[in-house]
């Protein structure tokens, strides 16, 4: 993948920087965003595809951008689709930072060190080119002005700002709350980015996250309670710490 245009991570994450604080919006969901930008920048590439409300890889070659080739090897050795709600709500430690220092050897950011209450000491980002983040917002603006269907591009991007909730943050107030509402509508433009915005929803949700069990797994207990009893006929006690961990997952 060429370095001419920039990528979906990067884009959503200069949307989320904030020109006056130097901080990012929405830090925690933005997290999660980030990692479904991948999966959405991927599938532009033509590396992976949507197979239900899994992701497949179809072509395991490198782009060429070793973050993403960091996810696209991650989803490769995972050997079969993994549901997009599973791989957004994995770890991802560090992700922002990775992003940010990106953005910072390309001469898009300047890191800016600082204090918080006169101790500890902070990092905070500013643009270089605040032209790069007009022409962004210019593209989610255009969009939902016109109402003209978007490329695939803004269409995720899109759909991406709505899922971390950026929309309050590009549209504030009462009088940003139509816009807001078009941004959430421009969800339906990109496939992929519908897939993965839901599923980044999902996760702040909650809802989702365990895997679905198989009919042949649902019957399998059966011969695992057998396992726990003991020999000579003398009943187990069910360990309460285990059972409680087997509802949890």
């Amino acid at each position: 993948m060429g370095r001419s245009r920039r990528t979906i991570p990067e884009e959503l994450l200069l949307l989320a920087l904030d020109p006056t604080t130097g901080t990012t919006a929405q830090p925690q969901s933005l997290d999660l965003g980030l990692a479904g930008a991948q999966l959405v920048e991927l599938a532009l590439a033509g590396r992976i595809a949507p197979d239900g409300d899994r992701i497949a890889v179809v072509v395991p070659r490198p782009t060429g951008d070793p973050t993403l080739d960091c996810a696209l090897e991650l989803l490769r050795r995972r050997g079969a689709p993994v549901r997009a709600v599973h791989w957004i709500g994995g770890p991802r430690l560090g992700l922002r930072q990775t992003y940010l220092s990106h953005l910072e050897r390309c001469g898009m950011v300047h890191a800016v060190a600082g204090q918080m209450c006169g101790v500890l000491p902070t990092t905070r980002y500013q643009a270089t080119d605040t032209a790069i983040s007009r022409e962004i917002r210019s593209r989610l603006d255009s969009a939902i002005r016109t109402g003209v269907p978007p490329d695939p591009r803004t269409a995720a991007l899109a759909a991406l700002a709505h899922a971390v909730g950026l929309g309050k943050h590009l549209y504030p107030g009462n009088e940003g709350r139509s816009s807001r509402s078009r941004l959430r509508d421009l969800i339906r433009h990109d496939p992929m980015g519908g897939l993965v915005a839901h599923a980044v929803m999902d996760v702040q949700n909650g809802v989702a996250v365990q895997p679905r069990r198989s009919p042949a797994t649902a019957r399998k207990p059966d011969r695992a309670a057998a396992a726990e009893t003991p020999a000579k006929g003398i009943p187990m006690q069910p360990r309460r710490g285990s059972m409680a961990r087997a509802v949890a997952h």
